[in-house]
């Protein structure tokens, strides 16, 4: 009960701790000694002093100790071990909380000699006898010995030396120098003990029916009374032997090798046992288990199924890839006989682990739609795995966060100890990208990646995330179409799939600075896309002509703005009067605009002619040219009857070589004849035109253009506008408010400033009294403005050209 537990296994002690009790904690481990000192039980001490420590399985630590372990207590056949343990929430061990367990064992009878292989260290102990004449030899000067072998009085120990065996060389080293060097010893009454871990700089390694041994040959030298004694304390651990076919381990360990048995002539097999985990297994339960142990004539051999009863998975972490090792904790236990030992017992702890072996992970998703919801189960994971943080539009995100993501994350856990992790995220959190499919069908991806830790290694792995959901919820942009009077409308209702989705014009996309240059309207608001064109514009399209009218129709794609993949067509279609084309004017004035029907492409424009070839357009678009006349030009014929007189011309397109027209438009005006009277006049001197004042609101704007042909404004984004001394800068006003065609636009004054304030000094006067400033020696220059589809009326307009300059003050740069 509690967070720790013991076992006695022979002449081993077990204690094991509860990995989960102090999960998420620091944990220090020591020995506690008969005074209360802590030892703490670091890697060298505990190969050193007879301790193993192990993660037995995800569940536990295990600590063994021998029988003959530092700082255990002995007593009439019984040892104790103190076990301190230290847990704490910081590395440092502050405000640790301390568990002590102790524990008790009874050994049995020892054989004269007996080894341990553990996995840390080997271990040797043989009886202490002392020949019968020696007991009884009385000693009458107890000193004089000590005047030969000064240095074995200055040992505390019963040991004196001890000396390894090496092929080169013999090499003899006192107690306190052994232990300084990783050596144990111990010395009872009955005993004595050599333990050497593997990495000690005396071990050789041994080769024996192609099995390597970890050997150590050594003699060790102890007092008794006035005499000096020596042991053999050899001692040889298997280190390989394992391999791994068919799914099965095989752990082969030969027998009677020559470290352990020089100087004997005879042999003879008295016990060989073997288990897991320190307990021994029955043949009955060898079988149920479907191990097999054969005891050869040379050797010892196991077979385990990888997967079998008493080992267990951990997860295993390589090159970034999961994977699993099945390991098991064996031991073998042989025991025999020989001419110079006697008995002699060999216990063997083999821990064995496989090699790593790639897993699959299993990622389902389930989609409950009714709670718009993606269910996706990532696993199965063996018990020591631990979900730490997802990576989310590429951010990582600790697993207690993710609800702040819209995730919601479960650990489900099975009766095998396994789990596997759940992760919840709605259709509508902004990292679950949507992307229309077909008819009503979207697409909802889920793209995430999952962080896991493994203990007690701390590896780490990671497991993209990749799950699709395929739902009928796809709501198609729809649109609908109107004209008025000179425009065509089209508005489209997005849908909930078009958030990706761009409005082109064939293959132009329509952005608001595109629409801006050709005098479109452009409007989105998110769910609606609303597009304003005029009926004369370059990207109308002219399906029919008849002396009545003319269908036009303008015509918009949705395309993915990732893939360019076309997504759908809409178009408005408008019938509309001829009369849009031309205009008759009062004083004679003809303006007739001609367009190019569909089927005539390839036609440009600009060769468009009448009848006169010399006149041509006044404006050209890709799509129309306008003609600006008068009646008595370009070849207009007349005709008269009583009450009108009718003007006619046509616009005619030429193939180049070819005389024959393959375009023609014809077009007439009519003006209404009143009658013929004869009138006397007289010249009378007409008084100068004079202009009343008067008061009113009108509306005025100007804009800086880019070039001399004022296609293109200056927008609010790209000032400030850099320019140097002496550029030119095309300026324009135009009247605004109110559109009266009586109305003319005249420009009084027109001054620059150092400021934004109208009336701050210095100044500088670009216009004066409507006229250029004759003091500048770079005058304004007036540009004529004529009619075309942005002015409706010249008259409203000023555009003039101003020389870039500074202000300056003597020979300095002015500034405020």
């Amino acid at each position: 009960t509690g967070p720790m537990g013991s076992e006695c296994l022979g002449n081993l002690l077990r204690i094991t701790v509860s990995a989960e009790y102090f999960e998420d904690k620091y944990l220090s481990l020591s020995v506690v000694d008969q005074s209360g000192t802590a030892w703490e039980l670091h890697e060298a001490m505990a190969a050193q002093c007879g301790y193993t420590v192990t993660y037995s399985t995800w569940r536990s630590i295990e600590i063994r100790a021998s029988a003959l372990s530092c700082h255990s207590h002995l007593e009439a056949n019984v040892f104790t071990v103190t076990i301190q343990i230290k847990a704490s929430h910081t590395p440092d061990m502050s405000n640790a909380t301390t568990h002590l367990k102790s524990a008790s064992c009874h050994y049995g009878l020892w054989s004269p000699r007996e080894l341990i292989c553990e996995s840390n260290y080997m271990e040797v102990s043989v009886g202490r006898e002392v020949p019968q004449t020696i007991k009884d030899f009385v000693q009458d000067a107890p000193e004089d010995w000590t005047l030969v072998f000064p240095e074995a009085k200055a040992e505390e120990a019963s040991i004196w030396q001890i000396v390894f065996h090496q092929p080169e060389e013999k090499r003899a080293l006192l107690v306190s120098n052994a232990w300084s060097a990783g050596y144990g010893l111990n010395a009872t009454d009955s005993r004595v003990l050599l333990r050497v871990p593997y990495a000690a700089a005396q071990v050789q390694l041994v080769k024996d029916q192609g099995i390597t041994f970890s050997v150590l040959r050594s003699s060790t030298f102890y007092k008794y009374q006035w005499v000096i004694l020596m042991v053999d304390t050899a001692v040889a651990c298997p280190v390989d032997g394992v391999d791994y076919t068919n799914k099965t381990i095989t752990w082969t360990v030969p027998k009677y090798i020559p470290p352990l048995s020089a100087g004997v002539t005879s042999f003879e097999d008295v016990l060989v046992e073997a288990g897991v985990d320190l307990h021994k297994l029955s043949a009955k339960e060898m079988a149920s288990r479907k191990y097999v142990l054969l005891n050869e004539l040379n050797a010892i051999t196991m077979k385990i199924p990888i997967g079998a009863e008493g080992g267990y998975y951990k997860t295993s972490v390589s090159n970034g890839q999961l994977g699993a090792k099945y390991s098991i904790n064996l031991f073998l236990e042989h025991q025999w006989e020989d001419n110079k030992w006697g008995l002699t017992k060999h216990t063997i702890i083999k821990e064995i682990e496989t090699p790593f072996e790639q897993a699959e992970v299993a990622i389902t998703n389930n989609l409950n739609l009714s709670a718009r919801l993606m269910n996706v189960t990532v696993g199965m994971f063996l018990p020591d795995v631990e979900l730490v943080n997802l990576t989310i539009e590429g951010v990582a995100v600790a697993v207690p966060e993710a609800v702040q993501h819209g995730y919601l994350i479960h650990r489900s856990r099975y009766a095998n100890g396994s789990k596997a992790y759940i992760i919840q995220v709605p259709l509508d959190a902004p990292s679950v990208k949507k992307e229309y499919m077909r008819e009503d069908m979207r697409a909802y991806s889920l793209n995430v990646t999952l962080t896991f830790i493994t203990h007690p290694s701390n590896e780490t792995f990671v497991i993209p995330v990749i799950a699709l959901s395929a739902v009928k919820d796809a709501v198609l942009p729809s649109a609908r179409g109107f004209c008025d009077g000179r425009n065509l409308h089209l508005i489209i209702t997005r849908g909930n799939v078009g958030q990706n989705w761009l409005p082109f014009i064939s293959d132009w996309l329509l952005t608001p600075e595109a629409a801006q240059k050709y005098n479109y309207i452009l409007r989105d608001n998110g769910t609606h896309l609303a597009v304003s064109v005029p009926f004369l514009s370059s990207h109308v399209n002219y399906e029919g002509f008849h002396t009545s009218a003319i269908k036009a129709s303008f015509y918009l794609t949705l395309k993915d703005g990732i893939t360019s993949a076309q997504r759908r067509d809409f178009s408005v279609s408008c019938i509309f009067s001829p009369s849009e084309l031309i205009q008759c004017l009062p004083n004679g004035t003809v303006i007739i605009t001609a367009i190019k029907l569909v089927g005539g492409e390839d036609l440009d424009a600009a060769l468009f002619v009448l009848r006169d070839r010399q006149c041509k357009p006044s404006l050209v678009t890709e799509q129309t040219a306008t003609f600006k006349f008068d009646v008595s030009t370009c070849g207009t014929s007349r005709k008269f009857n009583s009450t009108t007189v009718t003007y006619e011309n046509e616009v005619l397109y030429f193939r180049p070589g070819n005389d024959t027209p393959i375009y023609q438009l014809k077009f007439l005006c009519s003006y209404a004849v009143q009658q013929t009277a004869d009138v006397q006049y007289e010249t009378k001197k007409n008084p100068p035109p004079s202009i009343k004042p008067g008061f009113g609101c009108l509306a005025l704007s100007l804009k800086l253009f880019k070039e001399k042909s004022y296609s293109e404004p200056y927008q609010e984004s790209e000032y400030p506008v850099v320019k140097y001394l002496r550029e030119a800068l095309y300026f324009e006003v135009e009247l605004l408010q109110p559109k009266d065609a009586r109305l003319d636009l005249n420009l009084d004054d027109c001054w620059a400033t150092n400021s934004q304030s109208q009336d701050s000094l210095p100044q500088w006067h670009i216009l004066t009294h409507g006229c250029e400033n004759n003091k500048d020696s770079y005058r304004t220059v007036f540009h004529k403005v004529n009619y075309s589809l942005r002015v409706k009326f010249p008259q409203h307009l000023k555009r003039f050209e101003v020389r870039m300059f500074a202000f300056v003050q003597g020979t300095s740069l002015f500034q405020e």
